[in-house]
């Protein structure tokens, strides 16, 4: 998620549970590739395996450098993203776009993956508008070009997030391919991520924007799947204090000035996500330095802890309403 998933947020994400943390978009086009937003989308210090770099563009040949360019980097996973419906992203004719040119498609998979001695993924949508769904031949094409797993956000580039997902086109491509499949789109609770799997027969599921503000759905996900249990939210002063380090490793990455911007949109998605006060909001945002926005962070209350068990009749109307 470009202006999200930067190395401190995948950081937190694998900290919490995450299986696999792909960077924000990297343009690849050969004149930014010096530019300091790259140079910091690429930054992976510290962080653990695998890492992986998700590439945006049209021109196969540069798909292909920034490839290899990414694995002498450090790289040792190549993401296509070819599901990002912002308007900016789909004028270039990149992202989402692309679902509209299969035969341009094909080129830009065959020379990635010729290009790189790593995994190459895929990331996409399920097509450029609920008339024009594809997702299934895309995924052919992949399979044929060598990709390793296909990621399906569950809605076309026209519906971008709105609408119910698409659930029926995920399981069409996974019955259709042997690669991993991983379903993407509305995936905000434990019970919803198995409800997803079972009804998709998908391999995992990827979270995006339900982690905002709230990590620790990752290690609540991971647990259900594997133990039959949710362990539920956190203490309401275990949030408090990952949200203060994550404050703090903002304002070390990007330093003070441009960490006190960036930190406002995290912390309106914990207050959001977590029951935080609005005035608390309000004030963190018109800080113009970490100090008075680190006082606001370590006075915030956030609900008290919730733990959100659904019983097996809840979960059984939840795999409906997916079908």
């Amino acid at each position: 998620m470009a202006g999200v998933s930067d190395r401190i947020f995948r950081t937190l994400a694998r900290d919490h549970g995450a299986a696999l943390a792909p960077s924000e978009m990297v343009a690849t086009d050969p004149q930014l590739r010096d530019s300091q937003k790259t140079r910091q989308r690429m930054n992976h210090l510290g962080e653990p395996g695998p890492i992986s770099i998700q590439l945006l563009g049209a021109d196969p040949k540069h798909m292909a450098a920034a490839a290899r360019y990414s694995v002498d980097q450090g790289a040792q996973l190549i993401d296509i993203n070819m599901g990002c419906p912002a308007k900016k992203v789909c004028k270039k004719l990149v992202g989402s776009a692309l679902m509209r040119d299969e035969h341009l498609i094909g080129e830009i998979l065959d020379a990635v993956v010729s290009a790189v001695p790593v995994p190459v993924t895929l990331k996409m949508r399920t097509g450029w508008e609920p008339g024009q769904r594809n997702a299934v031949r895309i995924a052919r094409l992949a399979e044929s070009a060598g990709i390793q797993a296909i990621t399906i956000h569950g809605r076309t580039r026209q519906c971008k997030y709105r609408g119910p997902v698409e659930y029926d086109t995920i399981r069409a491509v996974k019955d259709e391919v042997t690669l991993p499949v991983i379903a993407n789109g509305d995936i905000d609770s434990p019970q919803k991520a198995q409800a997803v799997l079972a009804y998709t027969g998908a391999d995992a599921v990827m979270i995006g924007r339900a982690a905002q503000g709230n990590p620790w759905l990752f290690g609540r996900i991971d647990r259900y799947l594997r133990e039959g249990w949710d362990p539920g939210e956190p203490l309401a002063s275990e949030k408090r204090l990952t949200l203060i380090q994550h404050l703090e490793h903002l304002y070390r990455f990007y330093g003070a000035r441009n960490g006190v911007r960036i930190a406002r949109k995290h912390f309106s998605w914990y207050v959001s996500a977590q029951g935080g006060d609005e005035r608390s909001r309000r004030l963190f945002c018109a800080a113009a330095d970490p100090v008075p926005q680190l006082r606001i962070a370590r006075s915030i209350q956030f609900a008290p802890r919730h733990r959100d068990v659904k019983s097996d009749e809840k979960m059984a109307q939840t795999a409906v309403s997916i079908g």
